[in-house]
């Protein structure tokens, strides 16, 4: 069973992860001289970024539930 003084710090893990990804994927993408591979990097890029900001924007919506 979960805390809820547990959940921040799992959501606050998972951000970290996903800054991480973020950050090692535009490593790659600058680092990428294959122009196919630039743009896959850029759409992984765009779909971590809204995972992250969905992830703050649900918080709320996900404490009223339990």
């Amino acid at each position: 069973m979960t805390t809820k003084s547990q959940r921040p710090k799992g959501r606050e893990n998972a951000v970290s992860l996903l800054n991480a990804a973020i950050d090692a994927i535009n490593l790659a993408e600058n680092l990428s001289s294959i122009t196919p591979a630039k743009a896959v990097f850029g759409t992984v890029n765009v779909l971590l970024t809204m995972v992250k900001v969905c992830f703050h924007l649900c918080d709320g919506v996900f404490h009223a539930y339990t």
